[in-house]
């Protein structure tokens, strides 16, 4: 390997030398208390690892990570994390400001005049490694994932797996970025296209998924040639310096990944710069449509690249012609995976009237099985939701849907299990014009409507804004395809709830999104075509 640690050596922003390098300096005072409270907090969070049987996670960070260095906030300042499944404080992470933010974006434009030059064999290596290492650590980073997101163990050792892939599948493509030989019109001419990596590249990724999402964007980019400036949510950084720390033992060079924890107060300062700022090429961000709008507004002056994976409305419809049992089977996946957090998670769904009463039926039974709890003990398989103010906004939307007439089959309130816990809940009865089919309840509810026909159902299913992803059960044939063509929606699973893979090409259409991640798709985003005319050939 020609690119291993030395390619880059971006240097820290003067802001953060005093913090590294004189102890003797005014901030002295600060440092000592950031010092105490890291010690603290570090033997807090290794000891909950090794409570579960885990070696020693020398992984587990708390300061940001930029330009291959781990610093603190220049301000000095850190902010907690909390357990949503108890209220505890995990830990302490850097809350890092616009300086920081400036710094790593320095970091990763410094180092992307290197990096951009490797060869994609490399580059592929170097990807390789990192997988390795995630593929290594997996257990422990299952368990740190459900210590900040409250997701169940076996979900996290899911999203692992998943999050993983993104490595894997990437470290493959790099080497297939092709460029193209045209035939020229002229004799004196030849005409060829080349890709270019498009240069840094901002993430700024969610809580619901805190691994795969980060691995699913870095993967393509560092893929493709770029650098980036990861700011992930401030409800699960851990999982992010997590992956830095394992992206540095993999020898990925200094700059190429660099992760900028803020909380919530200091997020919108440190995303419009990272939107805003000329050394940045593009924008990738996975979250609510209100903030992707925000975003790409802030794009817009600069005339960015983006990606955007943002809120969906997805419906579920089950035909009369379904496999009842496997519809089901397929709605528990669709709608209940992380609590019902997740972008594509099953809102709407919609049951022709022939299979009705049987489907749900069948599916109180399947919700029954359902156990609520903290997701590291033994057989839970429903979290918590993620905070207080979305455990309210849940509650709200199924109060609000009873109050407009519909029925509620089970559940409908807050869970006994803690404070951030609601109940597996089925409502039925719902129309289209309540609450909970015109927004993303992000949460444990199934809303059922029953329909008469297939056009009606079609109908119903494209009256939204948004258009990610859509679910349907048939074993018509003829249905099938019709159906498949008709709806509106940039996926479509087809007697499948599980659609998420590294190879398939995830996006939207509509308010749901701009691009696509994964798939050989992923890296068109972070690449641009050069076209090179070469005269005088005779």
């Amino acid at each position: 390997m020609t690119c291993a640690r030395p390619l880059n050596t971006s240097p820290i922003s003067p802001v953060h030398r005093p913090l590294l390098r004189e102890p003797n300096s005014p901030s002295a005072g600060v440092i000592t208390e950031y010092l105490k409270r890291k010690v603290i907090i570090f033997q807090v969070l290794t000891a909950a690892l090794r409570g579960h049987g885990l070696r020693f996670a020398s992984f587990v960070r708390q300061e940001g990570y930029i330009g291959g260095q781990w610093v603190p906030a220049a301000s000095g300042k850190l902010f907690p994390v909390t357990n949503p499944a108890n209220g505890e404080v995990v830990g302490n992470v850097a809350d890092m400001g616009e300086q920081d933010a400036q710094a790593a974006i320095d970091a990763a434009y410094n180092a992307f005049q290197t990096w951009h030059k490797t060869t994609a064999k490399e580059r592929s290596d170097l990807l390789r490694k990192w997988y390795n290492l995630v593929q290594e650590h997996k257990e422990d980073l299952a368990h740190l994932m459900v210590l900040e997101s409250g997701k169940p163990l076996v979900e996290a050792r899911g999203e692992i797996a998943y999050g993983s892939a993104f490595l894997e599948w990437f470290s493959e493509e790099a080497r297939r970025i092709y460029g193209e030989v045209v035939p020229s019109p002229a004799t004196s001419k030849e005409i060829i296209f080349v890709r270019h990596p498009i240069g840094v590249a901002s993430m700024i990724t969610p809580w619901n998924f805190p691994n795969a999402m980060i691995t699913r964007k870095a993967g393509a980019a560092l893929a493709a040639g770029c650098t980036c400036v990861v700011k992930p949510a401030e409800d699960t950084p851990f999982s992010a310096l997590a992956l830095a720390e394992l992206a540095e033992k993999a020898g990925i060079p200094p700059g190429v990944v660099n992760v900028v924890t803020a909380s919530h107060d200091n997020t919108p300062a440190v995303g419009n710069l990272m939107c805003s700022s000329p050394k940045v090429a593009g924008v990738f961000f996975t979250g609510s449509t209100r903030v992707g709008k925000l975003l790409y507004r802030q794009c817009a002056q600069g005339v960015k690249r983006i990606g955007l994976e943002l809120g969906g409305n997805a419906p579920f419809i089950v035909f009369d012609s379904a496999n009842v049992k496997n519809a089901v089977a397929g709605l528990m996946l669709a709608k209940f995976r992380n609590t019902g957090q997740t972008c594509i998670s099953a809102n709407r769904v919609l049951v022709q009237e022939g299979v009705h009463d049987q489907f749900l039926a069948a599916l109180k039974e399947a919700v029954e099985q359902r156990v609520v709890g903290d997701g590291l003990k033994d057989g839970v398989t429903v979290g918590p939701l993620i905070n207080a103010t979305q455990l309210k906004r849940v509650e709200k939307i199924v109060q609000e849907t009873v109050d407009c007439g519909a029925h509620v089959e089970m559940g409908g309130s807050v869970h006994s299990a803690g404070e951030c816990f609601f109940q597996p809940t089925i409502l039925t009865g719902v129309t289209e014009d309540m609450c909970c089919f015109k927004e993303e309840i992000f949460g444990p509810v199934v809303a059922i409507k029953k329909f008469k026909t297939e056009e009606e159902a079609i109908k119903i299913a494209n009256a939204t804004e948004h258009g990610l992803a859509s679910y349907f059960y048939s074993q018509d044939v003829s249905q099938v395809w019709r159906v498949a063509r008709s709806l509106e929606a940039g996926m479509v699973g087809i007697n499948e709830g599980l659609i998420s893979t590294a190879e398939g090409a995830f996006g939207g259409i509509k308010e749901s999104g701009i691009g696509r991640e994964g798939s050989r798709h992923g890296i068109d985003d972070y690449i641009y075509i050069k076209y090179l005319c070469f005269g005088g050939i005779n």
